[in-house]
């Protein structure tokens, strides 16, 4: 499918938006010698809360709502992010999920954003019945560093843009832009882990999620470990899917990080664990905590999972 404004010429417009108030965002501005433009949000960067609204709002293709919200977790309450959706398998997996590798020599980043539906370099997109056009591509890079031109032409080409039409958005894990953007990915974790169920994510009507902000770490490697968390053990999902109440209700009970042997163990102990390597932890954790899902032929709501304020304390400590 596909609907009367790109996701990408969506993003470009609040890309727009961003650039025009950069001073008062703490964002900078500037052309690389490829000619694309890059927007940092927290990579040398201040940022802010702000930003990282903003970032997250771009990944989705400018068709999710990404709104600041208090998030209770046992007895504490934490700043969040509340997520809403209304076309969740475009707006959380043709754009926001991180899907898409880029690297050349010492660069290394999994693009997220729009512009990947465009690129359709990954074999998610056999199976997505999204089709996007535009005329310039937005791409959210998780990183430090600013893609060299290598990386610069071969995103152009692939999309079918020149360099100057390219965007990207960059923050480092460890920054208060980073942290916000990671825990709008709620909605888009419980997408991804349904699609690895072998269901079809545009079955998703409607998606809804709140997800805790984690405190910035002191480096990468501590945030990589906190943002995580905050999904895993602090974030809860709703979606209205298609479907009978007892496969629903067999759905809400796979689907948050719970049904995971590995639920209890802040992450970044599990990435120790295994010498920082991601394929070796168990798949089936990589989803928020808490699930209802309601079926829309019945209207009944199930739910599953749990919130563990105690992992998230000790992760946040």
């Amino acid at each position: 499918m596909s609907v009367s404004l790109s996701m990408n010429e969506r993003a470009g417009v609040l890309v727009d938006a961003v650039v025009e108030d950069a001073a008062a965002l703490r964002v900078e501005a500037r052309t690389l010698d490829s000619g694309a433009r890059l927007v940092d949000c927290g990579a040398r960067a201040r940022g802010g809360l702000q930003a990282g609204l903003f970032f997250a709002s771009v990944c989705m293709g400018g068709l999710g709502r990404v709104d600041p919200v208090p998030v209770s977790v046992g007895q504490r309450t934490w700043p969040g992010v509340g997520v809403s959706v209304d076309e969740p398998a475009a707006a959380c997996l043709a754009a926001q999920y991180a899907g898409w590798k880029l690297e050349h020599e010492d660069f290394f980043a999994m693009a997220s954003g729009p512009g990947r539906a465009l690129a359709r370099a990954e074999e998610l997109f056999e199976e997505l019945d999204w089709r996007e056009r535009a005329e310039r591509a937005v791409l959210c890079l998780e990183t430090r560093q600013d893609p060299p031109a290598e990386i610069v032409d071969k995103v152009a080409q692939r999309c079918g843009v020149p360099a100057s039409e390219v965007t990207f958005l960059i923050a480092r894990t460890a920054s208060v832009s980073g942290s916000v953007q990671i825990s709008a990915r709620v909605v888009e974790t419980a997408l991804h882990k349904l699609h690895e169920l072998g269901v079809d994510p545009a079955r998703v009507r409607s998606g809804w999620g709140c997800c805790p902000i984690a405190p910035v770490a002191a480096d990468d490697p501590t945030a990589i470990g906190r943002t995580n968390d905050a999904v895993l053990y602090g974030g809860t999902v709703h979606l209205w899917i298609e479907g009978t109440d007892e496969e629903t209700a067999e759905l809400a009970q796979r689907l948050p990080s719970s049904a995971s042997d590995a639920f209890g163990t802040p992450f970044g102990e599990l990435l120790a664990a295994a010498n920082w390597n991601f394929y070796d932890i168990d798949p089936m954790l990589f989803s928020p905590a808490v699930v209802t899902l309601t079926s829309t032929e019945s209207g009944r709501a199930h739910h599953g999972g749990g919130l563990a304020p105690e992992v998230l304390e000790r992760s946040f400590a």
